[in-house]
């Protein structure tokens, strides 16, 4: 990754605390954000492995990485590893590579990762580990399956309940009152943004007596549209042309590089669609799609990873399950940016009551993939 993008993406982390703070939130999660003055135990060194959608993401993966190199600098520059994943078949090799060039400290991007980092972390005690989007609880019993992981969690259907509500206000006043999402793999963390996601819309209607629809995921049987990959190819634009063909004029893609199918669909359709972005804030991500971009649904997996490396780099490794939520500032809405003044009236006020009614707990937002806290071995 190149300097500049590292530089966008800790933008994209102040963008997201500004509309928290906006929004009246809970801090975001407190590491020192510099790290001035940290120094890393004797021996320490630092990994990271992708899943299938590789690090040029411009999303979770990406962000990962840049909340690993963050770390790195604030450790006095440490050196780190990186490994791209490109297929499943890569995930196992990719974690015996990292053992064996001396990685002390490893992090996982993403629930695919799970099995081969949970064998990874049994054979070698000594190693800690931390995964994202992964409880790390295979046996489905409460607890992480090996005491040297730390799974790094978020409950982003608060967030995307939020992103579902602009986009039927969006739809409302400028559409078809028709929006619509579909995935890659259908996969708890990326099935928790459709849940909130049309729960918002939901929320929604009821609120304004309105009837926006909904295309692409039934939140009561869990069924809906995915392409079964992540990769930005002709299946993931063949399913968003799918969703947009129903007529929707707000479309959520989510897995990572599927969106730049979804971009190419919306603007071959030229009916000015726009859609959300997922995990980090597209606009400052890749600019190539700001013009279509209303909002993204955000989760701080730049920070969450920064804050673990930095705790293990101090020898105090901590397995306790990390949660980002609305509360703590670990997701959240990045600002609207160029379509502030499209917005319909009053819109950001109704966003800023409902995250805190989130927050305060007079609406819950549920979704069957949110995320509980395992307890350690």
């Amino acid at each position: 990754m190149t300097i500049s993008t590292t530089r966008r993406l800790v933008g994209l982390s102040a963008a997201a605390g500004l509309i928290l703070a906006l929004a009246g939130c809970g801090a975001a999660p407190t590491s020192n954000p510099t790290g001035s003055g940290s120094k890393a135990a004797a021996g320490f060194k630092p990994c990271i492995v992708s899943d299938s959608g590789g690090f040029n993401d411009h999303s979770f993966n990406e962000a990962a990485l840049t909340g690993m190199q963050q770390a790195a600098k604030d450790l006095g520059g440490i050196a780190f590893r990186q490994v791209t994943s490109k297929s499943a078949s890569d995930y196992t090799p990719n974690m015996q590579a990292l053992v064996a060039g001396g990685c002390t400290y490893i992090v996982s991007v993403g629930f695919n990762l799970s099995a081969a980092t949970i064998a990874s972390a049994k054979a070698n005690p000594k190693i800690d580990y931390a995964i994202v989007d992964d409880p790390a609880d295979a046996n489905n019993d409460g607890k992480t399956d090996a005491p040297n992981i730390k799974p790094l969690l978020f409950d982003t259907a608060q967030a995307a309940y939020l992103g579902g509500y602009a986009a039927a206000a969006w739809s409302d006043a400028h559409g078809t009152d028709k929006v619509g999402t579909f995935g890659g793999m259908q996969i708890p963390p990326v099935t928790i943004y459709m849940d909130g996601f049309v729960d918002g819309v939901n929320k929604f209607n009821a609120d304004k007596g309105k009837k926006v629809q909904t295309f692409g995921w039934n939140v009561a049987t869990q069924k809906g549209s995915f392409t079964g990959a992540f990769q930005a190819n002709d299946t993931a634009k063949q399913t968003a042309q799918g969703i947009l063909n129903q007529g929707t004029d707000v479309i959520l893609p989510v897995g990572g590089p599927i969106y730049l199918s979804a971009a190419a669909a919306i603007r071959d359709s030229s009916k000015g669609t726009v859609m959300l972005g997922v995990d980090s804030d597209f606009v400052l991500a890749d600019p190539s799609v700001k013009d279509i971009v209303l909002v993204s649904i955000m989760k701080r997996i730049d920070v969450a990873v920064h804050d673990a490396v930095m705790a293990g780099a101090s020898g105090k490794f901590d397995p306790t399950t990390y949660i980002g939520t609305l509360k703590n500032g670990g997701v959240g809405l990045s600002p609207f940016h160029d379509f502030t003044s499209k917005l319909p009236a009053g819109l950001t006020d109704e966003l800023k009551s409902l995250q805190q009614k989130i927050i305060d707990g007079s609406i819950v937002v549920q979704s069957k993939a949110t995320p509980k806290a395992a307890s350690s071995n």
